[in-house]
């Protein structure tokens, strides 16, 4: 687990000191019900430090219905701006890439307005790719969260990638993502462990008590299972395998993302009689999944979440297919590569047996929020050597 980061690694040298008047503006985008749940403690840490003001901008899948996870949002913080971007409905490539123009043109006065001293973005998604182009672009400084990771399976991967090139501080969850982003000729002194925000937190949020865990069925199974763009029908039938390997009782599905070929998953999803929910917020989410790790039960997909959350929850989880392919999985996790009932079955059974009495993962402390609001507090945004960017070797 990390400590306090890379600090005393003479290949990551702290940044330089600022003498910058407080308070520094921060622009946070969130895109998506996913990484807000992550970047929950990051917003937190910032709103609190006493040199640093928060502004948060809602964007993308946060504003399409039917789930309108902006609610979550606007329940816990107040949101500067919205940029809307993907349209309900209209799911695909070409989408995709109509959402990212709108959404560069959008967060580019959204930056405007806002006048923020750094703009923080996490992940890969098209939202944080449209924000750290227009950042980077539009000349605002960016620090990037959870860069560094590898996701070999989606698009995702290259967009995490060209995030890394757009940004100028990088805040990556683990060493091996930190070593990754050095290698890609990022500046070292810029580059910073601070472990996971998923993992902050998580030790505060009680187990779902029985009432609610009862009205979504008791299940000791969850499946999270989202598209990895490819056709529809492709999803559809690779949802139809993993739902057949779980079977219906005592399962429950969540709803996948937005991206390309969701539709596939929704009717497999339909189609199966399996107990289905679109969304729970992240800390009633965190609370089922105590419980079913409580009851020794398996969360089964192809989310991230499986190889993070889940590992510091100590609940069994499989990794379904490629999404997730290059990433650090901690002992908690079992891999089918094969996107067959009869694969994904046998890795349930591998998983139920699995002994997690000296499990470890790679993603930190719980103390990621903290750490980022300190750099962005600690580091001048209009240092040259920050923000002009170039190659390091």
């Amino acid at each position: 687990m990390i400590g306090d980061g890379w600090d005393d690694n003479p290949s990551i040298r702290p940044g330089p000191p600022d003498g910058a008047s407080a308070p520094r503006r921060v622009a946070v985008v969130t895109g998506s019900r996913a990484e807000f749940g992550l970047l929950t403690p990051v917003m937190e840490a910032i709103d609190r430090h006493p040199e640093l003001e928060l502004r948060v901008i809602a964007a993308g899948s946060h504003l399409v219905s039917p789930a309108l996870t902006f609610r979550d949002v606007k329940a816990c913080f107040p949101i500067a701006d919205s940029v809307p971007m993907q349209v309900a409905g209209r799911v695909g490539r070409f989408e995709d890439a109509e959402a990212v123009g709108r959404g560069v043109a959008r967060f580019a006065r959204a930056f405007a307005a806002i006048a923020p001293a750094w703009v923080v973005v996490l992940g890969d998604r098209i939202e944080a790719f449209a924000a750290a182009a227009a950042a980077a672009v539009g000349g605002w400084t960016l620090a990037h969260v959870h860069g560094g990771d590898r996701a070999e399976g989606v698009a995702d991967e290259s967009m995490r990638h060209a995030i890394t090139k757009l940004a100028h501080l990088h805040l990556p969850a683990s060493a091996a993502s930190a070593e990754r982003i050095v290698r890609m000729g990022e500046a070292p002194g810029f580059v910073r462990v601070v472990g996971s925000p998923a993992i902050d937190g998580l030790a505060e949020i009680p187990p779902m008590d029985d009432l609610a865990y009862a009205e979504v069925g008791s299940p000791e199974t969850i499946v999270l299972l989202h598209p990895v763009g490819r056709s529809d029908e492709m999803e559809e039938a690779v949802a139809v395998e993993v739902l057949a390997a779980v079977g219906r009782e005592g399962t429950l599905a969540f709803m996948p993302n937005l991206d390309p070929g969701r539709a596939g998953i929704v009717r497999a999803v339909a189609a199966s009689g399996v107990r289905t929910i679109e969304h729970l917020p992240r800390a009633a989410f965190v609370g089922l999944l105590k419980r079913v790790a409580r009851a020794g039960g398996v969360l089964v997909g192809n989310s991230s979440l499986a190889l993070i959350e889940a590992a510091a929850l100590r609940l069994r989880a499989v990794d379904v297919g490629p999404r997730q392919s290059g990433r650090e999985r901690p002992g908690s996790v079992v891999h089918a590569e094969r996107e067959s009932r009869e694969a994904v079955a046998g890795a349930i059974r591998a998983a139920r047996s699995l002994d997690l009495s000296g499990l470890t993962h790679p993603f930190g402390d719980g103390r990621a929020g903290e750490r980022v609001a300190s750099s962005l507090a600690g580091i001048d945004p209009r240092n040259p050597g920050l923000t002009r960017k170039r190659c390091a070797y």
